[in-house]
């Protein structure tokens, strides 16, 4: 056993024998004897010191009766002092409450009457914005004209007189000194020579000889006379058949008594070139023939008929000439039937031939028939969106867009894009009208009046950003728009020298139907319209060909001797 073992059992025997003591202890009673007198012990301390403690607690008791009942008074004190302050607050504070509900009052009473004026504002600024709006309109409308819209100047009230513009020389009036004047033209004589005889102080005075210079003057005048021609043909019988026969008359001669083509000329240019009424016409015919000629007034009318059926296969072929030319000049313009609107379609190539086209409408239905529909070249036209579906390619009046450009800038002259965008289009026109026909622009030059155009449209976008376009003039905004969206069509012409800058061609031939109209105020028919535009396009294409012989060429057509020239 070693010395580990030892101490541990000797400790065991230590621990056993405490044990048996503290057993024994128990049994006989001592312990418990012992552990009663050390809890009686314990209990009488400890109930001394809760004596103690209740002695103190009552004290303490006493103490925060009494400190609380010094604090309740001195708390009462407090309280009515405070009541006593509070009724000041309160008298105070329903005063102000007087005040405020008083001062609300006045304040509300000023918003009612700074609302009612200020809705008077609104509506009076409202209503002068109308005015204003109203009143630039009517003005737009009073001040348009032949310079600033499309009416024409014998429409404007505002017929401005043509100032004169030439620098003063000096030099007197008529021909200059070195000039070789223009004469009237001399005329083959129809008379013999008319010698005039020599003053009798010369006769009676030996001294003047001739010199053998002879001084030649005309007088020239015209007459009328009447050519009547009467076709004899004798009449055969026939015995044994019954059968009458004679020899045949010319064409043209089918009643008793017929015109030929220069009386028919003389009325039909009358009636449609000079644009003199169908009575008028043939009251000036009764004149010249004192009375002998007393024509109907259904032959002269069923004149346009003839014409137009004399030269209807010269107008088919003229058709087929316009649909190949390169370019085309094209407009409607209107016109009155049956007290009814309709339109005539015009539609001329630039070198002369022109044709016009009776329409009930504009339009698809208008262009069906002309040579428009079917065209492939290209178009110069004022901004009508339906010619766009025809044709290769456009061209816009440019002299349109300046007068809208300058109406632009006399109804909205707080706005400055109009004024640089007509000057650049006047800038635009003359130099392509300066460059010789052979000539093409220059690509550099080209290019910079584009880029200007598209520096002028986006200054047009932020003025009409910062400041939204009138509803009473919208015409400035639109026509921004338009020139925008449309740059390519307005400067075409400097793309191609084939291409005029403006659709003047159109509008020329176009015053010929208007004075017509003008004169004859309104067909009764339909069909009428048709034969004055068939027959007027003839005309207006032969003058181009041969403007001295118009008369000769319609009297002619009217006999079918007339030779078209290819």
């Amino acid at each position: 056993m070693n010395n580990s073992q030892y101490e541990y059992i000797t400790t065991l025997q230590y621990r056993n024998k405490a044990l048996k003591a503290r057993v024994e202890a128990f049994e006989n009673g001592s312990m418990y004897k012992k552990m009663e007198a050390d809890y009686n012990s314990l209990l009488h301390t400890e109930e001394s010191r809760i004596h103690k403690l209740e002695v103190a607690l009552s004290k303490s008791h006493a103490q925060t009766v009494d400190v609380r009942n010094i604090w309740w008074e001195v708390l009462e004190d407090v309280f009515k002092e405070h009541e006593k302050e509070n009724s000041a607050y309160e008298a105070r504070i329903k005063q102000l409450e007087q005040r405020v509900l008083e001062v609300e009052r006045q304040r509300d009473s000023a918003l009612d009457a700074k609302k009612e004026l200020r809705l008077k504002l609104y509506e009076a600024l409202t209503e002068l914005e109308e005015e204003k709006g109203k009143n630039m309109h009517l003005k737009a409308q009073l001040n348009r004209d032949y310079e600033n819209s499309s009416k024409p100047s014998s429409q404007s009230v505002n017929h401005k007189k043509i100032t004169n513009n030439r620098e003063k020389t000096g030099r007197k009036p008529g021909g200059q000194p070195g000039h070789k004047g223009h004469g009237r033209k001399k005329q083959e004589l129809t008379q013999p020579v008319i010698y005039l005889p020599a003053p009798q102080e010369v006769l009676d005075d030996p001294d003047f000889k001739k010199t053998g210079k002879i001084i030649k003057k005309q007088v020239i005048g015209i007459r009328l006379c009447m050519d009547v021609r009467e076709y004899w043909a004798d009449v055969y019988y026939n015995s044994q058949t019954g059968e009458r026969r004679h020899a045949e008359f010319p064409d043209g001669v089918n009643d008793d008594v017929n015109y030929d083509g220069t009386v028919k000329a003389f009325l039909y240019l009358l009636n449609n070139s000079s644009n003199v009424s169908i009575d008028n016409a043939k009251d000036f015919l009764s004149s010249l023939t004192k009375g002998r000629l007393n024509i109907s007034k259904g032959m002269v009318s069923n004149l346009n008929k003839q014409f137009s059926e004399a030269t209807e296969e010269q107008r088919k072929k003229w058709f087929v000439d316009l649909q190949r030319c390169p370019v085309l000049n094209t407009d409607f313009t209107n016109a009155r039937c049956d007290g009814k609107n309709m339109e005539v379609a015009i539609v001329a190539s630039p070198d002369g031939l022109t044709q016009y086209y009776a329409r009930e409408q504009k339009g698809h239905k208008g262009i069906k028939g002309t040579p428009v529909e079917h065209y492939q070249g290209i178009l110069v036209h004022d901004h009508d969106i339906t010619f766009y579906s025809y044709g290769s390619d456009h061209q816009e009046c440019s002299s349109h867009v300046l007068r809208y450009l300058k109406d632009a800038m006399e109804n909205e002259p707080d706005r400055k894009w109009a004024g640089k965008m007509r000057a650049l289009l006047q800038e635009i026109i003359h130099y392509n009208n300066s460059l010789d026909y052979d000539a093409d622009p220059d690509a550099e030059k080209v290019e910079d009046f584009e880029k200007r155009y598209c520096e002028i449209i986006e200054e047009a976008r932020n003025e009409y950003l910062d400041v939204p376009p009138s509803k009473y003039y919208p015409e400035g905004y639109n026509l921004f728009k338009r020139m925008e969206k449309f740059m390519h069509n307005h400067l075409l012409f400097l793309h191609d020298k084939r291409v005029p800058h403006s659709n003047n061609l159109s509008e020329r031939q176009g015053r010929k139907v208007k004075r017509k109209i003008g004169q004859v105020m309104t067909y009764r028919s339909f069909q009428s319209l048709v034969y004055f535009c068939d027959g007027l396009g003839v005309l207006v294409s032969l003058r181009e060909q041969d403007p001295s012989n118009i008369y000769t060429s319609v009297s002619e057509i009217f006999d079918g001797k007339y030779r078209w020239s290819d």
